[in-house]
Parts: C-alpha cells; sequence; structure tokens
C-alpha cells in the first residue's frame, strides 16, 4: 500500500498488474493459488483492472479480500464477491483465550480484554506490555488532578514517562474503556451491564459519573484518544501527559471543552 500526496493509503495500478501476473503463474506446492488481500478500501479506480480476475479467477484460484467497512469498497468489486462478515470477539472470549493459550493471569486477562476492542491480536501485544494496574494508576492521576495538586501531579507524569509508550497506550485505552462503561451505565441498565463488565470496572464507573456529566467524558475520550494517537507518533510522552492533566483538569473542575 503506497500513500499518495494526501497521505491516503492506496493500491496502485502497478500492484494490481503484479496481482493478475502471479495469480496467471502455475502453482506447484499447492493445488490452490490463494490471494489474500487486506484492506480492498484501498483499492481505487485501479482496482477495476481486477474486476475480471475477480469475478471469473482462474481454475483452483481463491480470492480472499479482507476489510474494515465495506461501504469504502468501490461497488464494482464489492458486487462480484461474496460477503461474510465476521463479528468482532466479546471480552470474556479474549479473557478464555489468554488464560488458556497464552497462560495469562486471569486477572491480567481480564484487564486486557476489557480494553482490546475484540481484537486478538491487539490483546496478544496488550499481554506482553502487561502487569501494572492501571486501576491504581488511573486512581492516582484523578487524584492528582482534583485533590494533591502540581507536586503530585509532576510525579505522576514522571512516573508514566518511564513506562514506555506500549504501556502508556495500554493505559490511555484502559481510561477510554472506563469512560465509557461510566456511560453506558448512565443509559443503560446496571443489571444487564454487570453481565458484561466487572464489579470493579462498573464500580470505578459509578465514580467517575458522580464527578463528571456526559459531555465531559465524551470530552475526555476525545483527548484521551488525541493522546494515543500522537504517542504512536512518538510525541515527547512526559510534556503530552502533562498538557493531558492540564486538560482533564479543567475539563472536570471547570467543565471547559477544548475545540480542535
Amino acid at each position: 500500500i503506497k500513500e499518495n500526496e494526501n497521505s491516503q493509503g492506496n493500491i496502485t495500478a502497478e500492484e494490481c498488474n503484479d496481482i493478475i501476473r502471479k495469480l496467471s503463474l502455475k502453482s506447484f506446492e499447492s493445488p490452490y493459488k490463494i490471494l489474500m488481500l487486506w484492506m480492498p478500501e484501498y483499492l481505487g479506480k485501479s482496482g477495476n483492472k481486477l474486476l475480471k480476475l475477480i469475478e471469473e479467477p482462474p481454475p483452483d484460484t481463491l480470492i480472499i479480500l479482507v476489510a474494515e467497512n465495506e461501504d469504502r469498497i468501490l461497488p464494482t468489486i464489492l458486487s462480484r464477491c461474496q460477503l461474510i462478515k465476521i463479528p468482532i470477539l466479546k471480552p470474556a472470549e479474549i479473557e478464555k483465550a489468554l488464560t488458556e493459550r497464552e497462560q495469562a493471569n486471569p486477572a491480567t486477562a481480564a484487564q486486557v480484554a476489557a480494553i482490546a476492542e475484540g481484537n486478538y491480536r491487539e490483546a496478544v501485544s496488550f499481554l506482553q506490555h502487561a502487569g501494572d494496574n492501571w486501576e491504581e494508576i488511573l486512581r492516582n492521576w484523578l487524584n492528582a488532578i482534583l485533590k494533591t495538586g502540581p507536586v503530585a501531579q509532576t510525579h505522576w507524569v514522571t512516573d508514566i514517562s518511564h513506562l514506555g509508550r506500549e504501556n502508556q497506550k495500554q493505559f490511555l485505552h484502559y481510561f477510554i474503556h472506563l469512560l465509557d462503561v461510566a456511560l453506558q451505565l448512565r443509559v443503560g441498565d446496571a443489571a444487564r451491564l454487570s453481565s458484561h463488565f466487572s464489579a470493579t470496572e462498573i464500580d470505578f464507573a459509578a465514580r467517575l459519573n458522580k464527578m463528571t456529566g456526559i459531555e465531559q467524558q465524551e470530552a475526555m475520550i476525545h483527548e484521551a484518544d488525541r493522546a494515543s494517537y500522537y504517542i504512536e507518533r512518538n510525541a515527547n510522552s512526559k510534556l503530552l501527559f502533562h498538557a493531558l492533566t492540564i486538560k482533564l483538569f479543567h475539563i472536570i473542575r471547570d467543565k471547559v471543552v477544548f475545540l480542535d
């Protein structure tokens, strides 16, 4: 996948021609030739080169297109495919797989499964960097923001800046997850939610609801998500968490919502 001048991913005409050429070759190690094309959403007009191949593939040839958003696939390509929707995994399924396949600690598996958003690969990646008590770290952060003041905030920022980028991203995902639970708790049935989330998560979410409103929680999710985005792009973590701490203080205390 190449990028054009607008920084949008694109599968080029050259790559489409290469696909056609390779599938025209004879298979020696298997009776089947299999093409797995990731993100067919990136097939622009050049993707029309593949129409005949997709509609009438060579004998014993399987073409599998793996997409995230079917609405972004060229209609001419989508109409020639058999659509199979694969639902995301439930947290309980990921938790079970992590404990059975990866021999993860049950408590750690539950924490990781909650923030993996149905993505097992992401869960395994998170598991490699797990080990910190995100609930305790989050509680210390909120206490520093609302109670103990600038000195405690500086100490907290220094501590989290030493955790490494993957751990920082995981912590922010956990924070976003709890805010999402808090929002669901406001509008949903608590008894039903108890079957999807742990008692600890629901208790923490209920406390978040006591100190913040819906608009504040949505603003906090937005800021935490932006912070995670910039961490992936190698932003200075200490400066980033300092700025995020100040923003959360104003969102919670002063009910200020920052505009992009």
